[in-house]
């Protein structure tokens, strides 16, 4: 198995209950797709570099993981499909 990240950035306009529904949900995708998730961290609210779609700022999330080859690319489907997420992006680590 290879070990990945992924930050993606919710939009700020949900509320808290929709965020951690939407961080919870990215969870259980990797475990449905037979990953594990090593470690979550929620970086919070942050001013974002340069506006996008007319937002300052935004949720960020790091998430740890571990799958295999098809995950990154499943992970990224799903990332485009969801109107909350604003940017993403899944990178392969070195183990």
């Amino acid at each position: 198995m290879n070990k990945y990240e992924a930050l993606y950035i919710i939009t700020p306009e949900i509320d808290d209950e929709a965020t951690k529904t939407t961080v919870e949900k990215f969870s259980q995708l990797v475990s449905a797709n037979g990953g594990m998730v090593e470690k979550v961290d929620e970086w919070g609210r942050r001013r974002l570099a340069y506006e996008i779609d007319y937002k300052s700022e935004g949720y960020y999330v790091l998430m740890h993981f571990e799958g295999d080859s098809e995950l990154p690319r499943e992970m990224e489907r799903n990332f485009k499909n969801d109107e909350n997420i604003i940017r993403f992006v899944v990178v392969r680590r070195e183990a």
